[in-house]
Protein backbone atom coordinates (compact mmCIF):
# COMPACT_ATOMS: atom_id res chain seq x y z
CA UNK A 1 0.00 0.00 0.00
CA UNK A 2 1.28 3.27 -1.12
CA UNK A 3 1.56 5.87 2.03
CA UNK A 4 -0.74 8.63 2.26
CA UNK A 5 2.65 11.20 2.56
CA UNK A 6 3.34 10.00 -1.11
CA UNK A 7 0.07 11.32 -2.82
CA UNK A 8 0.69 14.63 -0.50
CA UNK A 9 3.56 15.19 -2.08
CA UNK A 10 2.85 14.44 -5.60
CA UNK A 11 -0.30 16.92 -5.18
CA UNK A 12 2.21 19.72 -3.70
CA UNK A 13 4.13 18.88 -6.93
CA UNK A 14 1.49 19.17 -9.53
CA UNK A 15 0.25 22.28 -7.35
CA UNK A 16 3.95 23.98 -7.24
CA UNK A 17 4.38 23.11 -11.40
CA UNK A 18 0.39 24.85 -11.88
CA UNK A 19 2.00 28.11 -9.73
CA UNK A 20 5.47 28.14 -11.35
CA UNK A 21 3.69 27.97 -15.03
CA UNK A 22 1.10 30.79 -13.96
CA UNK A 23 3.38 32.82 -12.98
CA UNK A 24 6.22 32.81 -15.39
CA UNK A 25 4.25 32.38 -18.88
CA UNK A 26 2.55 35.07 -20.25
CA UNK A 27 0.67 32.87 -22.48
CA UNK A 28 -3.14 33.05 -21.96
CA UNK A 29 -3.59 29.77 -22.73
CA UNK A 30 -0.62 28.27 -20.83
CA UNK A 31 -2.36 30.38 -18.01
CA UNK A 32 -5.54 28.14 -18.22
CA UNK A 33 -3.25 24.99 -18.35
CA UNK A 34 -1.49 25.58 -14.99
CA UNK A 35 -4.80 26.46 -13.63
CA UNK A 36 -5.89 23.18 -14.41
CA UNK A 37 -2.86 21.44 -12.92
CA UNK A 38 -3.42 23.29 -9.54
CA UNK A 39 -7.58 22.35 -9.41
CA UNK A 40 -6.02 18.67 -10.18
CA UNK A 41 -3.33 18.86 -7.54
CA UNK A 42 -5.94 19.78 -5.16
CA UNK A 43 -8.19 17.19 -6.18
CA UNK A 44 -5.47 14.20 -6.14
CA UNK A 45 -4.93 15.85 -2.46
CA UNK A 46 -8.97 15.58 -1.55
CA UNK A 47 -9.34 12.04 -3.08
CA UNK A 48 -6.03 10.75 -1.02
CA UNK A 49 -7.06 11.74 2.25
CA UNK A 50 -10.90 11.19 1.28
CA UNK A 51 -8.98 7.68 0.94
CA UNK A 52 -7.46 7.50 4.52
CA UNK A 53 -9.75 8.86 6.19
CA UNK A 54 -12.95 6.21 4.40
CA UNK A 55 -15.00 9.48 4.10
CA UNK A 56 -16.71 9.74 0.98
CA UNK A 57 -16.93 13.80 1.55
CA UNK A 58 -13.34 14.45 -0.57
CA UNK A 59 -14.36 12.85 -3.31
CA UNK A 60 -17.80 14.42 -3.99
CA UNK A 61 -16.31 17.82 -4.00
CA UNK A 62 -13.95 16.42 -6.14
CA UNK A 63 -16.32 16.11 -9.08
CA UNK A 64 -17.61 19.56 -8.05
CA UNK A 65 -14.15 20.85 -8.51
CA UNK A 66 -14.06 19.19 -11.88
CA UNK A 67 -17.16 20.35 -13.18
CA UNK A 68 -16.01 23.68 -12.30
CA UNK A 69 -12.74 23.77 -13.95
CA UNK A 70 -14.33 21.96 -16.99
CA UNK A 71 -16.76 25.41 -17.07
CA UNK A 72 -13.53 27.87 -16.28
CA UNK A 73 -11.70 25.45 -19.55
CA UNK A 74 -14.78 26.60 -21.59
CA UNK A 75 -15.33 30.06 -20.91
CA UNK A 76 -11.22 30.83 -20.68
CA UNK A 77 -11.34 29.17 -24.10
CA UNK A 78 -14.31 31.46 -25.33
CA UNK A 79 -12.39 34.90 -24.21
CA UNK A 80 -8.84 33.25 -25.50
CA UNK A 81 -10.68 32.80 -28.94
CA UNK A 82 -12.46 36.59 -29.12
CA UNK A 83 -9.15 37.85 -27.57
CA UNK A 84 -6.86 36.84 -30.70
CA UNK A 85 -9.88 37.45 -33.07
CA UNK A 86 -9.92 41.33 -32.14
CA UNK A 87 -6.17 41.49 -31.07
CA UNK A 88 -3.78 39.19 -32.98
CA UNK A 89 -2.34 37.72 -30.03
CA UNK A 90 -3.03 35.75 -26.41
CA UNK A 91 0.07 37.57 -24.35
CA UNK A 92 -0.98 39.20 -21.56
CA UNK A 93 1.59 41.84 -21.43
CA UNK A 94 0.45 42.88 -25.25
CA UNK A 95 -2.81 43.07 -23.92
CA UNK A 96 -3.63 46.16 -21.72
CA UNK A 97 -6.71 47.51 -22.24
CA UNK A 98 -9.95 45.98 -22.38
CA UNK A 99 -12.01 47.75 -24.69
CA UNK A 100 -12.71 46.73 -27.97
Amino acid sequence: MIPLSWYMALAAILFSIGIYGFLTRRNIIIMFLSTELMLNGVNLNLVAMSYYLESMRGQVFTFFIITVAAAEAAIGLGIAICLYRNRRTVHVDEVNQLKG
